[in-house]
């Protein structure tokens, strides 16, 4: 594939989609203001599958209050986005899906089979939140308890330490994964939805030759998520920590996994804002993101790229520009 010029890009544009997507097994997930779609390849074809959305504040005005929808809309999208991953792994060849394991055969030998998928889904969002406290709460604090054996750092220096180690265990963990063979796959179907939406937002015709010459680093990436949650854990760690002053390391876990939903709503909120303006602090705030899509983002092949394109063409509003961002 040609290498192009990064200046030659453009990114800012005067349209804004709230339209945002997430890369499957072979395929890519589109959710739009009214329904979402999934399309993968397989080997007979592109496969289909669309439903309508029904938002959560539609029914619940509370999910609506700013600082609160946040930590809702990041719950419903890692239940969204697990039941599609599953959805697409099912689309896989028999022999390549592999043998379920004990606990997953057990629910489906006890369940039926609608509750034993949300049983399982269910168990997959809540051992990767585990998975995530684990690594970027716990991990850190014992890695600085151990340094700081002697108890001879400041309590802002041990704040410190243990966020820059967030930031150092994020990336790791996803350069790691980059490198398995699938996750590359995975990655680069990352990249064709970013820029199939980017194509999209700059009016151009969506077709695989528009789409192929657009950038692969979008500034309301949902992954970029990651890395602005833990950098904005680290300056609410310092705040909580020098209005309450917590010595022991214990409490210190706890009290940092109690403000996770706050960090999550403070989060949210400086994506949707960085998403919908186009000035010199929205480019610094979403800078570090964009950083992150060096990793999580490869350059896709035409026919990730068809993928993209389909999707998204599910969800466009017919409505024109009612799905406008922030709207």
């Amino acid at each position: 594939m040609a290498k192009h010029n990064p200046k030659h890009f453009k990114e800012s544009c005067s349209f804004r989609t709230s339209i945002g997507g997430q890369a499957l097994i072979e395929g890519i997930l589109m959710r739009g203001p009214k329904k979402q779609a999934i399309v993968c390849r397989t080997k007979d074809g592109l496969v289909e599958k669309t439903e309508e959305l029904h938002l959560l504040k539609e029914k619940y005005p509370i999910v609506g209050i700013p600082f609160l929808r946040g930590i809702f809309i990041f719950i419903d999208s890692m239940v969204k986005g697990m039941k599609a991953l599953t959805y697409s792994a099912s689309l896989m060849p028999e022999e390549e899906q592999g043998e379920p394991d004990k606990l997953d055969q057990w629910i489906e030998a006890h369940f039926s089979a609608e509750k034993a998928q949300k049983l399982i889904i269910g168990l997959a969002v809540v051992l990767g939140l585990a998975l995530a406290v684990g690594l970027f709460v716990f991990l850190p604090a014992l890695i600085v308890r151990l340094i700081n054996w002697n108890k001879s750092f400041s309590m802002p220096l041990v704040n410190l330490l243990e966020g820059v180690l967030r930031v150092f265990i994020l990336l790791g963990y996803m350069a790691l994964v980059s490198r398995v063979k699938d996750i590359k796959r995975l990655f680069s179907y990352h990249g064709a939805e970013h820029k199939t939406i980017f194509c999209y937002e700059h009016g151009k015709e969506l077709t695989v030759e528009n789409v192929r010459e657009e950038r692969r680093f979008h500034p309301r990436c949902g992954t970029s998520f990651l890395l602005v949650v833990v950098l904005v854990s680290i300056l609410v760690n310092l705040l909580f920590n020098f209005l309450v002053p917590l010595t022991n390391v214990f409490a210190r876990i706890g009290c940092h996994i109690l403000l996770i939903p706050i960090v999550v709503g403070i989060s949210y909120e400086i994506n949707r804002w960085c998403g919908g303006h186009d000035n010199w602090l929205s480019a610094v705030l979403s800078a570090p993101g964009k950083w992150l899509q060096h990793i999580t983002t490869n350059e896709p092949d035409d026919s990730m790229i068809e993928c993209a394109i389909r999707a998204l063409q599910l969800v466009i509003p017919e409505e024109k520009g009612s799905d406008q961002w922030g709207s």
